[in-house]
């Protein structure tokens, strides 16, 4: 399904998104904001999917905020780009805070707002093409997309200022080092690599993944004691259908089945 922004695929318990804009590096105007958020909603509601995959179609991975429309905007700038980001941070906090996971794969460069897509993912794949820039301090304007609350957590504070406040790019090789993505693919093996993940994640227990990604976005802002009160009320929880079949199939000595429970 396509609505000439956001290709929506859905295949055995798998979501693929893909943001259709080529001609323009992906770019994110107010249509394929709104169609990525009631994309995300969708994911984040049907209990048929079991992970979600998101990408971009054609060259880039995604160039960020549509800066042509930004221009046409004006002296309405201010209303357009509040409009823009406050529907992107919708997708954005959806596709975090879903109980399923998220993979990324990143086909190409990624800028901006596009940068935070990218290392938004529970798995972040990498294109040996790709790379990273923030791009906001070449046009004047600052982060989005959760990019000042992300990039911290993954590179540490000293790097996220050195590549914020500089705009500086970040080859593939180097955000794999540093840990912005989690692994780099050959990029005629991208594809066949994010569909034998996508399909692990969604053959795994997806209500207990789900409730993993809950404690880790939540370690920054815990004490150690109010993170093992969470553990412990997160694992008492995940104690039911999917535990069963997870002890039933490891004393049967054979593979779990979790879709089936």
């Amino acid at each position: 399904m396509s609505d000439g922004v956001l290709r929506v695929e859905i295949a055995g318990g798998v979501a693929r998104l893909t943001l259709d804009r080529p001609e323009v590096g992906n770019a994110i105007d107010l249509p394929l904001a709104r169609a990525l958020r009631d994309a995300a909603t969708r994911c984040a509601d049907d209990a048929a999917i079991r992970c979600v995959v998101l990408t971009g179609a054609g060259r880039l991975f995604c160039a960020g905020g549509d800066v042509a429309a930004m221009r046409a905007a004006g002296d309405d700038l201010p209303a357009l780009l509040h409009e823009l980001i406050e529907t992107l941070h919708q997708a954005v906090l959806i596709l975090a805070a879903m109980p399923k996971p998220l993979v990324t794969l990143v086909n190409g460069p990624a800028a901006g707002a596009g940068l935070s897509l990218a290392i938004l993912g529970d798995i972040v794949l990498s294109a040996r093409s790709a790379h990273y820039t923030p791009a906001y301090g070449a046009i004047g304007l600052t982060a989005d997309g959760g990019l000042s609350w992300l990039l911290p957590r993954l590179v540490g504070l000293r790097r996220a200022q050195d590549i914020l406040l500089t705009n500086r790019r970040v080859k593939a090789e180097e955000a794999a080092a540093i840990g912005l993505v989690t692994r780099l693919v050959d990029d005629a093996a991208l594809e066949a690599e994010g569909e034998a993940v996508a399909t692990r994640l969604a053959d795994g227990p997806v209500a207990a993944t789900g409730a993993v990604r809950d404690l880790l976005h939540r370690n920054f802002e815990s004490s150690l004691d109010a993170q093992l009160d969470r553990e412990l009320i997160s694992m008492t929880q995940a104690a039911g259908a999917e535990a069963k079949e997870g002890l039933a199939a490891f004393f049967a000595k054979r593979p779990p089945d979790f879709r089936g429970v």
